[in-house]
This record gives structure tokens, C-alpha cells and sequence, in this order.
């Protein structure tokens, strides 16, 4: 599919050839060697055209395995092309003009043919820049910005022609010279402009004012603990920018996934068409607790750890936890598994620390099973309500599940509990419950008890 830089590029081609074409013939039929010298201006014009074409055609082709960031930058190398040819035509503007100058003029014979075909050139320039501006504009494109600029420089060359032949017309054959000079310079300003903003695109030349309005919003995303780096850099019409920040090391991989998309958004609210690789660097922060410390280095192992109680005796650290391995392992291979985490626990905090590990089995095979029968499931209801009567806290006994798998009984309910007690006191509860239940019910692998706040009675009506 035909993009609308290439259709640009592709009209304006066609457009120079029929220009470039008609002046050559009016400049041989009436001798004049000014519209010859626009002819062969025309000449150059088309080479840059098809420059810019296959330019902006190569850019719009996606990133391949050579060119992982895309081709956009083919298009500042078109456009650096482009700049010189300007410099080119201005260099022979310049010399002709001055040849003319000190020879005294030339004689041309100016008709009515010549000065329309001029006013027509002028025209065809004029849209013709209108329409490249318009596109460049909408699709960030250096190569047809240069050409527009190309073509504003045959729009003045051509009125200068025109100009010349006025006042070659009226008996001043000098003036035409005169006028070529002044925009000669005018076109190497112009094409000077354009070269400059090009070397600062194939440099990797930041965009001005875009790392500072990155580098704010970014500092302003939630999670963000600093900002390390931000590096912007052109590839056509995007801007890449690799972002580098510090973020808690506390916390999971979901959240710091959600900074880093939050970080993409604001890096791109900032500096429009911005392409964000964001790195996120870890860090303790002051305000770190010995308990999660304990669980982030429990997580970096990928081992599930639970009850983890912390001692300070005097100036010593003393930790105790339970950590749950796969059953089906040798006491051995979990020995060693306990010792490699008490290790990695002193190196974060400290080897005179003292760390106590009581190793657990973990469930880590899926159980197939099926619902009990209702009458053993009223029996194993009616022996959790009598023991959570026995606990002088548990109440209510409810919503009874038994699940009979391949190792034995899984047993779950909801119970209610006063809202005033401690969750430490309802979890000794809790607990008393499920020791006296397995005692009576050998098959029972697992007792899942959830505790709930006890319903408050609604008021009586007036």
C-alpha cells in the first residue's frame, strides 16, 4: 500500500520531469540562457525528487532483522542529500550571476511565451510546496520538509527569472544578476537551517525540551522512588526513549509491570510520538521492615515462607519462620533448600543474624477428587460446630464442603466470631479446631476454616 510521503513524493516527481521538460524547449527556442540554467536547475530538482521517493518509501518499511529500530533515518540521509544540491544550485546561481555581471549582461529576447511559462512555474511551486509542507507536517517527514523547502527555493529562483526578463524588457540587463545574487544567499540560509536540524537527527541529538518534560512526568508516576536516566533520541518520525528508574524492590512483578506501563503513558503524554524502553532498577528503601526483607529474599529463591517471627535480643537479630518445600522430597534436599535461604536471609541482614527455618510439606501436585456424600458431609458439620462450640469464641458453623481426593479428605467452612477479638485470638481458635478434628478424622489431609464477624442483630421496630 502506497503511503500518502510516497504519493507526495511520487506526484512531485512527475510534476519536475513536465517543468523540467517545458523550460528546456522555451529556453532553446528563444535562446535565452537563464531559462536553460532553470531547466537545468530542473534537472537537479528531479534527481532530488526521486531521491526523496525512494526515501520515504525505504522509511515507511517496518524494523527487519538488520535494522532493528526501523529506516526513518533514511530519510534525514535524503534530506542532508537534498541540502547539498541546494548549496549546489546556489553555487551556479551565484557564478552565472556573476559571470553576467562583469561581461555586462546578456542579450535574451523576452516574448510572451516565456514570461507564462514562468508565472505557470510559479504557480506549480507554490502548490506544490503547500501540498509537501501540509504532508511533511502531518507525517513528521525530514525528506518531503526538504523538498518542500526545495521547491520554495525554485519558486524564488523562477520569480527571479521572471523578474530579470521584466527588467531586461524595460533596458536594465544587469538587474536579473542582481536579484540571482540575493537569492542565492537566501537559499543557503534556508538550506543551512534545514542541514543543521538534519546533523542534530542522524547525531541522536535530543529534541529540545523533551528529556526535561520526560524526566518530569516520569518522576511524577506513583511507584517511581527516582528517575536514573532519560535518553531521547530521532528515528523518523518517532522518538525512542530508553528510561531507567528506581522502584521499591519490595514489591511483586504485577505492580511494577503497572509502573512501567504508567511510565510508557506519561513518557508519551510528554513528548508526542515517544516509543518508552523503561528499566526499572530495585532499591531499599529506608523504611524497610526486617519482616518483608525476610519475605523479598524468601521470593527471590522462589520459596513460600510463613510465620515469620523476629526477635531483637540486645543488638541481635533472631528470626523464625516456616517454610513450605515439596513434600515428596528427601529431608536432605530440604535441609539443604532451608539452609541456602537461612544463608541468603543473613546476607541481607547481616551475618550475626540468627535464622531458624521449620520446614513444612507443600502441596504441589493438583488433587482430583469429588464432592463427599451429603450425610457425611452433616457429620463432619455436626463434629466442627462442637468443636468450635468448645472454643467459647467460634459460632455458626456454615457453608460445610468435603472434597474426597486420592490422599485423603479436603475440608472446608465459614464460621463467625465476635469482630472485637484479635485476629490472634481467632486464629488459636481456628487452629484448636482443625488439631481436634484431625485427632477424630485420621483421613483428613486439610482443614480450611474462614472466619467471619459475627452479624449485628437489626434494631426492632418502633
Amino acid at each position: 500500500m502506497v503511503s500518502i510521503k510516497q504519493k507526495a513524493a511520487l506526484a512531485s516527481i512527475l510534476v519536475t520531469v513536465l517543468l523540467t521538460a517545458a523550460k528546456a524547449a522555451v529556453g532553446l527556442a528563444s535562446g535565452s540562457i537563464a531559462i536553460l540554467a532553470e531547466a537545468a536547475h530542473g534537472l537537479v530538482d528531479t534527481a532530488a525528487t526521486v531521491l526523496t521517493f525512494y526515501a520515504v518509501r525505504l522509511a515507511d518499511k517496518p524494523p527487519d532483522e538488520d535494522h532493528q529500530y526501523g529506516h526513518g533515518k533514511v530519510e534525514s540521509i535524503a534530506a542532508l542529500a537534498e541540502t547539498a544540491f541546494l548549496f549546489l544550485v546556489s553555487g551556479i546561481v551565484v557564478t552565472e550571476a556573476v559571470r553576467r555581471l562583469t561581461g555586462g549582461g546578456h542579450s535574451v529576447e523576452v516574448t510572451p511565451i516565456m514570461a507564462g511559462l514562468m508565472v505557470g512555474v510559479i504557480a506549480v511551486d507554490y502548490w506544490r510546496v503547500r501540498i509537501m509542507r501540509r504532508v511533511a507536517k502531518e507525517t513528521g517527514s525530514h525528506a518531503l520538509e526538504s523538498g518542500a523547502l526545495h521547491f520554495a527555493a525554485d519558486m524564488a529562483s523562477s520569480a527571479v527569472v521572471l523578474a530579470g526578463l521584466f527588467f531586461v524588457w524595460i533596458g536594465y540587463p544587469i538587474a536579473d544578476a542582481v536579484a540571482a545574487i540575493a537569492v542565492a544567499i537566501i537559499i543557503c540560509v534556508m538550506s543551512w537551517n534545514l542541514g543543521r536540524r538534519t546533523i542534530d537527527t542522524l547525531m541522536d541529538r535530543a529534541p529540545k525540551g523533551a528529556t526535561e518534560a520526560v524526566m518530569e512526568a516520569v518522576g511524577a508516576v506513583p511507584g517511581v522512588v527516582g528517575v536514573d536516566s532519560v535518553r531521547l533520541r530521532e528515528v523518523g518520525t518517532d522518538t525512542l526513549a530508553e528510561i531507567t528508574v528506581k522502584v521499591n524492590r519490595t514489591l511483586p512483578l504485577e505492580r511494577v509491570a503497572e509502573i512501567k506501563a504508567a511510565i510508557g503513558a506519561a513518557a508519551a503524554g510528554a513528548h508526542a510520538g515517544t516509543l518508552p524502553t523503561v528499566t526499572t532498577e530495585p532499591v531499599a528503601l529506608d523504611d524497610e521492615t526486617v519482616m518483608e526483607r525476610v519475605h523479598l529474599t524468601a521470593r527471590r529463591h522462589a520459596l513460600a515462607v510463613h510465620h515469620v517471627t523476629v526477635q531483637h535480643l540486645g543488638e541481635r537479630l533472631c528470626i523464625g519462620l516456616d517454610l513450605e518445600v515439596d513434600g515428596a522430597l528427601t529431608l536432605g534436599e530440604a535441609h539443604d533448600i532451608a539452609s541456602r535461604l537461612e544463608a541468603a536471609i543473613g546476607g541481607e541482614l547481616g551475618t550475626d543474624v540468627e535464622v531458624e527455618t521449620h520446614i513444612e510439606p507443600l502441596q504441589v501436585e493438583m488433587l482430583i477428587g469429588s464432592d463427599a456424600p451429603p450425610d457425611q458431609i452433616a457429620r463432619i458439620g455436626a463434629a466442627l460446630a462442637e468443636l468450635a462450640a468448645a472454643t467459647g469464641h467460634i459460632t455458626d458453623v456454615h457453608s460445610v464442603r468435603v472434597r474426597d481426593t486420592t490422599q485423603g479428605l479436603v475440608v472446608t467452612y465459614h464460621c463467625r466470631a465476635d469482630p472485637a477479638l484479635t485476629v490472634e485470638a481467632v486464629h488459636e481458635a481456628v487452629d484448636a479446631i482443625e488439631r481436634g478434628f484431625r485427632r477424630s478424622q485420621p483421613r483428613v489431609i486439610r482443614v480450611v476454616g474462614h472466619t467471619e464477624p459475627v452479624r449485628a442483630l437489626p434494631s426492632p421496630a418502633p
